[in-house]
C-alpha cells in the first residue's frame, strides 16, 4: 500500500493531466468546485504558518514590486500586438506563489520561513491587485470603473483572505479544530490533485470547442507562459542570491498557484486566456523535476 500511494504522489501530476484531459466531458462539469478547493488549500496552509516567523524580508519587497509593476507594465507593453497574450502574459505574472511552493523550497534547501512569508504577503497583495487590473482591463464593459472594482473584489478578495481569518480564528478559539486540520498534512496535496484533474477538463474542453480556430494564439499563449516560467525562476534566483538564498526567492516568483490563476481566466477574462497557466503548470514542473535531480545528484541520500 505504502509504495502504491508513493507512485501516486511521485506521479500526481501527469496522472491527474490526462485524467482531466481524458474525463473533460465530466469533469469539466464539476467547475463550480474550483473555488471551494482553493479556499480549502489556502486554510489548511495558513493553518500550518507560525506567526512568530512571518517577518518581512528585504527581497520580499522586490519579488512583490516585479510581480505587481512587472505584470501590469508586461500587459501594456504586448496589449498593442495582441490583447488575448497581453492578458495570458499579466495572469502568468500576477498569479500568486502556489501553496506547494513551500515544500518545494524546503526539499531543495531554501528557506520555507522566507517562503511562507511571501506566501502571505503575496496572496494579500493579489487579492487587493487583482480586482483594479481586471477592472483596467474591461472584463465588464457594462459597469463603471469603480463597480467592476468592486464586483471582482467581491468574488476575489474572500477567496484569498478569507482563509487567513478564518485560520487565525480556529487557532485562537478552535484549537481543537485547528489542530484536527494540521493532522492531516497531505490533504493539500490531495485538494490540489483534484483541483488539477478539474481545471485541465475544464481547460481540454475549451481547446476541443474553439482552439482549432485560434491554434497562433494558443500557440503564442503556450510561448509566453515559458519565457515568462523561465524568466521569473531565473529572476527570483538573481534577486536572492544577492541575500544569500536564491532558493527560496526563484520559488517564490517562479511556482505559481495555478490552479488559481485558471479560475481567474475563466471566470474574468477570455477563456482562452485559461491555455497560459495551464501550459504554465507544465513549464514550472519541469523547471521543479530538474532542480530537484540536481539537487540529489549533488547530495546523495545516506545510506
Amino acid at each position: 500500500m505504502k509504495r502504491i500511494l508513493a507512485f501516486i504522489k511521485d506521479h500526481a501530476l501527469p496522472t491527474a493531466m490526462i485524467t482531466g484531459a481524458l474525463a473533460h466531458e465530466w469533469v469539466s462539469r464539476l467547475s463550480f468546485l474550483t473555488p471551494f478547493l482553493i479556499f480549502a488549500m489556502l486554510l489548511i496552509t495558513f493553518c500550518k504558518i507560525s506567526w512568530r516567523d512571518i517577518r518581512f524580508h528585504p527581497a520580499h519587497l522586490w519579488l512583490l514590486l516585479i510581480q505587481l509593476a512587472g505584470s501590469a507594465g508586461l500587459y501594456l507593453l504586448l496589449r498593442p500586438l495582441d490583447e488575448t497574450i497581453a492578458q495570458g502574459a499579466l495572469l502568468c505574472m500576477l498569479a500568486p506563489t502556489a501553496t506547494a511552493a513551500a515544500v518545494i523550497t524546503g526539499m531543495l534547501g531554501g528557506s520555507v520561513g522566507f517562503l511562507t512569508a511571501y506566501l502571505l504577503f503575496c496572496n494579500i497583495a493579489v487579492a487587493i491587485a487583482a480586482p483594479v487590473y481586471f477592472s483596467f482591463i474591461g472584463v465588464h464593459e457594462e459597469l463603471s470603473f469603480l463597480q467592476s472594482v468592486w464586483y471582482i473584489c467581491r468574488q476575489v478578495f474572500p477567496l484569498l483572505i478569507f482563509p487567513l481569518f478564518i485560520a487565525v480564528a480556529l487557532r485562537k478559539y478552535v484549537p481543537k479544530v485547528h489542530k484536527a486540520l494540521l493532522s492531516l498534512p497531505r490533504l493539500t496535496f490531495y485538494l490540489w490533485t483534484v483541483a488539477l484533474v478539474i481545471v485541465m477538463g475544464i481547460t481540454v474542453n475549451f481547446m476541443l470547442e474553439q482552439a482549432r480556430s485560434n491554434l497562433k494564439t494558443g500557440i503564442g499563449l503556450s510561448v509566453a507562459s515559458l519565457t515568462l516560467c523561465c524568466a521569473q525562476f531565473w529572476i527570483g534566483r538573481r534577486i536572492g542570491r544577492q541575500y544569500g538564498d536564491p532558493v527560496s526567492s526563484g520559488q517564490g516568483l517562479g511556482q505559481k498557484n495555478t490552479i488559481l490563476a485558471l479560475w481567474m481566466a475563466q471566470t474574468y477574462l477570455n477563456p482562452l486566456i485559461s491555455l497560459a497557466p495551464a501550459t504554465y503548470i507544465i513549464w514550472q514542473n519541469i523547471i521543479n523535476a530538474c532542480q530537484l535531480w540536481r539537487r540529489n545528484r549533488r547530495t546523495p541520500a545516506k545510506k
